[in-house]
């Protein structure tokens, strides 16, 4: 189970859920409605995103396995514990099932579940072994998680735009620090990521920018005149000041548990972002 668990990234999917929830409920209507998260509708909604999300992670393992055995050798699910034939139907069947019900629910979330289902697909087998593209890929479907709650609401707000964007910039830096983290085993493999291409050094000028814009997002929505005091204190002391810190480290860093930090407190990042959404209103 624990095996099964580490595939799908659990922890993973349990943020994604926990986004789209406090999306429907706080940014899509006046207030905080926590009813509309029970509605039966958006339980298959976000039951689709889950199904679709696991089945990235799962093929993603698949064609990792030789790289996996270098960057993580002791998180390896696909190829020892679960047999890569079982994988990649599991991967089939979760990703049909998020497919299904997504055109169940509304043709325009149909197509939009099986846009991300091709992309998951592109990126594991070719996208990510590029510079930069990969890394986009992953961003653009992160803020696609949260836009596809208002798609389906048909309410569609500049809130929501402005977490979409959150969601894109910060998982953007992520994805970068973590090609900066499994560099040896992906240049092993001949993949092309930043690092690989243009070297820790460089790849951190590429990083800068990047958390300067989002560092200047976090700050005009910080001093926004319609959020509250406490939003605002909240957003200084859990996003801004903790991404400060990011990259007064990354400055130093250079050694793979330098680059492992940097992963693990963008994910603190991430998902103090999200609860932001709780001071919305």
């Amino acid at each position: 189970m624990k095996a099964l668990l580490n595939l799908i990234r659990f922890p993973n999917l349990v943020l994604i859920v926990l986004s789209q929830a406090l999306a429907q409920a706080c940014l899509l209507s006046p207030g905080i409605i926590w009813g509309k998260v029970l509605e039966p509708s958006f339980v298959l909604l976000s039951l689709s995103t889950v199904f679709i999300a696991a089945a990235g992670y799962i093929i993603n393992d698949y064609y990792d396995v030789k790289i996996d055995a270098i960057n993580k050798p002791d998180r390896l699910v696909v190829g020892t514990v679960i047999r890569r034939r079982k994988a990649m139907f599991a991967h089939m069947v979760l990703s049909f099932l998020g497919i299904a019900i997504g055109f169940w629910l509304y043709i325009p979330i149909g197509l939009i579940n099986t846009g991300a289902v091709l992309l998951l697909w592109g990126y594991s087998a070719r996208l990510k072994k590029l510079p930069l593209i990969g890394n986009i890929t992953i961003a653009l479907l992160s803020a696609t998680m949260l836009l596809v709650v208002a798609v389906y609401d048909d309410s569609l707000n500049r809130i929501t735009l402005g977490y979409a964007l959150f969601a894109f910039l910060i998982s953007l830096i992520r994805e970068i620090i973590k090609d900066m983290e499994d560099m040896k085993g992906d240049a092993s493999f001949e993949c092309r990521t930043l690092p690989i291409v243009l070297g820790f050094r460089n790849t951190k000028l590429v990083l800068y920018p990047i958390i300067a814009a989002f560092l200047a997002f976090a700050i005009i929505v910080s001093i926004h005149s319609r959020t509250s005091l406490t939003f605002d204190i909240y957003m200084v002391l859990l996003v801004l000041l903790p991404a400060i810190w990011l990259t007064i480290k990354l400055a130093r860093a250079d050694r793979k548990r330098d680059f492992a930090y940097l992963s693990n407190l963008n994910k603190f990042i991430m998902l103090t972002g999200i609860l932001s959404m709780l001071l919305v209103g």
